[in-house]
């Protein structure tokens, strides 16, 4: 029996966990492999560079942004929530500074969703996984519990010296006060969630009195657990098998998007200051590249992007700011690792002028669709109008005819006052040349119009009869409701039919 039928003997065999398997040329023995490899811990280093300042910078704004959005104050009159940011459920009401949506304008939330869809795919075309290395919120909020560990239990080396060691009460300390800050950061992470929902000072209030209802507490528990796990314990395992983002970004890209590349045609043959003086000296080829591995060091997924493209890595450029701090001590040029592609290292090494084209058809069709989305969206929030009216026509019976001989059709009207103060419109029908209208519960007025008063950032019903006294036969006839401002004449209309035999 040959050792390919032995493997594959052995795999119908064992279980599904036991049968990976590798078959060495040598001997010609079947070897079990590992389907993954285990956990290793990763202590990632610190380092100080352009990338480094940036995803500070990323990380300090949005964060700010996050923590403390829901106490900025924005004044509406005296019928509205001041809070500049608030998702009110319990008066279906969503507010963004001067915005105020409605949940029939939902679909400025599906606006929103494409436009941040269309965004990633820009970015992912541009700069492969720069949304992964910066503004992702595992990222960002990862990247704040590394520095508190940093703080607490010292830099790399520092940590894997004490991880090795036998804990002393000074490790135990250290590390209590690190899963302390971490679990208050969490906790403060939840509670600002719940902010967003809820007038911001009133809440806070309440959960420290107790009297805040259980579904915030509950929230603020659960986000806390979340937050304390994903980015205190799991940290990169999110971004290697939680998150679906690096499999679907393989189908964005292209050969031009620009990605966190190790400049192999620079960097080998890899060897010491030493080794390379000595090589170049005697006319032999000697790269760049010290194998220091300061690169993998500072990787927050632990990462060697000398192997080439990496599904953990996330491109944020720490290995680039860890390589020229190297280089720089060496006197040699910086950016032997650096965004770049593939295609421009082939150019190198053949001789021919590199390839920067970020405008393509790619990028041109993103940024286009993008730009098309977002003007349709101002459009529409520019030009909606601030009232609503609705017609429902009874649906059982469609019509009635009357002792006299007229039809008698009825209609459900719903008006929107989306102001923030109370309104005065008349309701006016077109369509039939004699009819009766009849407001239930509404009197005309003295000129025969019917004045219906609606309060700020309310709707209305009305129930409305219409009566027929045509003498000639008629059909199914289309037929407008218009409803009209009375301060200002703005008009808005809704079409139905009248029925008839």
């Amino acid at each position: 029996m040959t050792g390919l039928e032995n493997l594959v003997k052995e795999a119908e065999l064992k279980p599904a966990p036991q049968a990976a398997a590798a078959l060495s040329p040598e001997t010609d023995v079947v070897e079990d492999v590992p389907l993954y490899a285990a956990r290793q811990k990763i202590y990632p280093q610190s380092v100080a560079g352009f990338y480094r300042r940036i995803k500070w910078a990323v990380l300090l704004v949005t964060l700010g942004i996050y923590y403390f959005l829901p106490f900025v104050r924005w004044d509406r009159g005296p019928n509205a929530p001041s809070q500049a940011v608030l998702v009110d459920f319990p008066n279906r009401r969503f507010y963004f500074f001067f915005i105020e949506l409605w949940p029939q304008e939902i679909y400025y939330l599906t606006g929103l969703l494409i436009l941040a869809a269309l965004a990633l795919f820009l970015m992912n075309a541009v700069a492969g996984r720069i949304w992964c290395g910066y503004l992702c919120p595992q990222t960002v909020w990862t990247d704040l519990f590394f520095a508190i560990e940093r703080w607490t239990e010292g830099d790399r080396r520092e940590h894997m010296q004490r991880d090795a060691k036998k804990w002393t009460a000074e490790t135990w300390a250290r590390k209590g006060l690190k899963h302390f800050i971490w679990l208050m950061i969490a906790w403060w992470t939840g509670g600002a969630w719940v902010l967003y929902f809820a007038d911001a000072p009133t809440l806070v209030k309440e959960l420290a009195t107790g009297d805040a209802p259980f579904l915030a507490y509950a929230w603020i528990g659960i986000l806390t657990f979340t937050t304390y796990s994903l980015a205190g314990h799991m940290r990169e395992q999110v971004c290697l098998y939680m998150c679906p983002w690096p499999r679907i970004q393989a189908a964005l890209t292209d050969e031009y998007a620009l990605n966190v590349t190790y400049r192999y045609d620079r960097g080998e043959p890899r060897c010491s200051v030493k080794k390379a003086e000595q090589l170049r000296a005697q006319g032999a080829p000697a790269g760049d590249c010290v194998d220091c591995l300061q690169c993998v060091h500072v990787c927050p997924t632990g990462v060697d992007i000398r192997g080439g493209a990496n599904l953990g890595c996330i491109q944020c450029g720490l290995c680039i700011d860890a390589c020229d701090s190297v280089m720089k001590k060496l006197g040699r040029p910086t950016r032997l690792i650096a965004y770049d592609t593939d295609l421009n290292i082939k150019h190198r090494l053949e001789g021919t002028p590199t390839v920067m084209k970020l405008v393509r058809m790619r990028t041109v069709l993103y940024a286009a669709i993008i730009a098309v989305v977002g003007g349709v969206m101002l459009y529409a929030l520019a030009t909606r109008e601030t009232e609503g009216l609705n017609v429902i026509h009874d649906r059982n019976p469609m019509y009635v005819r009357l002792s006299d001989g007229a039809l008698r059709n009825g209609y459900t009207i719903r008006i929107v006052n989306k102001q923030l103060k109370r309104r005065e419109f008349i309701l006016s029908f077109d369509g039939l040349p004699a009819t009766l209208i009849d407001f239930v519960g509404v009197p005309p007025r003295d000129d025969g119009q019917f004045l219906i008063d609606i309060g700020p950032d309310q709707t209305r019903e009305v129930r409305i009869l219409v009566t027929d006294y045509g003498d000639t036969p008629r059909t199914s006839t289309r037929v407008v409701f218009r409803l009209t401002d009375v301060a200002t004449g703005q008009q808005s209309e809704a079409r139905d039919h009248f029925f008839a035999p």
